[in-house]
């Protein structure tokens, strides 16, 4: 039944610490996830300096899905978007052939505020990779939720449990949010030949071992899979259809080394467009 189990290596980036997940050399993608990152918890005070936020920078090759638990940030971008991203929303971006954002923290400097999320990417399948770029949002109100025996659980993304989310996604895939009691159950889909269960918050139960939150449980194809709580637990359910192996350089994503080459070079060079309200200050190229 368990195949893997992935525990976070958390880093400061400068204001606030994120745990990344994936990939390891041992696992480079779970289906079409290719980067998954846990943000906080952290309490901002308010007046936090600029530098906490993350500046324009550049992707390709991928959609990201930035999934808060708590707190805000302000999404601007180069298709014109200008979005505060909310706990319990979807903010899913498609960069395709190529996009530029910045993510800024302005509601905890004016106010203070405590964040909480998962930022991941989704690899795009090869013949939709230069796909036009997109950002779409929905509110809370628009995801399929269920709840059973103490088993909360909202479908973020793709397809689960008889139910399917709005959000346009390229390959088959999973992505649920469950919130359980103690010994409230969350299965996994068992349609889907790549699964994951990250533990982000509590303890959970899993064929008779006990995990503590920080860690990804993959799983083997297959054999049914059933989370359960052991303490008030938030668990990200994941997975879908593997779309075959992926380069990953800094934030571009591809099938082809030479195209995330190009797309250096286009940053580098100034040509790839800043968001629309946001285009006074950029992340350089690393290196």
């Amino acid at each position: 039944m368990l195949d893997l189990v992935i525990e976070q290596r958390r880093r400061d980036i400068g204001g606030f610490e994120v745990g990344r997940v994936l990939p390891i050399a041992q696992r480079r993608m779970v289906g079409p996830f290719v980067f998954f990152d846990h943000m906080g918890p952290v309490d901002f005070a308010r007046g936090i300096p600029r530098s906490v936020d993350v500046r324009p920078h550049p992707h390709i090759g991928l959609s990201t899905v930035t999934y808060l638990f708590s707190g805000e940030i302000m999404h601007r971008d180069s298709v014109g978007s200008e979005q505060a991203i909310r706990p319990g929303e979807v903010n899913w971006m498609t960069a395709g052939r190529g996009i530029t954002h910045s993510e800024r923290f302005e509601r905890a400097r004016a106010e203070g505020d405590s964040m909480h999320g998962i930022q991941a990417w989704v690899a795009l399948p090869q013949a939709e990779e230069e796909t036009d770029p997109a950002f779409i949002h929905h509110s809370a109100a628009d995801l399929p939720t269920l709840t059973e025996g103490g088993l909360w659980a909202r479908l973020v993304a793709g397809e689960a449990f008889g139910a399917k989310a709005k959000v346009k996604t390229h390959s088959p895939m999973f992505y649920v949010h469950c919130s359980l009691q103690p010994g409230a159950k969350a299965p996994l889909p068992a349609e889907y030949p790549e699964r994951a269960a990250y533990v982000a918050t509590g303890t959970v139960e899993v064929d008779g071992q006990t995990f503590e939150a920080g860690r990804m449980l993959v799983f083997k194809p297959g054999a049914p899979v059933v989370v359960t709580a052991v303490t008030p637990a938030t668990v990200m359910l994941l997975g879908g259809e593997p779309l075959g192996p992926r380069f990953i350089e800094w934030n571009f994503v591809s099938s082809s080394k030479e195209r995330i080459e190009q797309a250096k070079a286009d940053w580098r060079g100034g040509r790839m467009k800043l968001p629309d309200l946001d285009n006074q200050e950029f992340i350089p190229l690393p290196g």
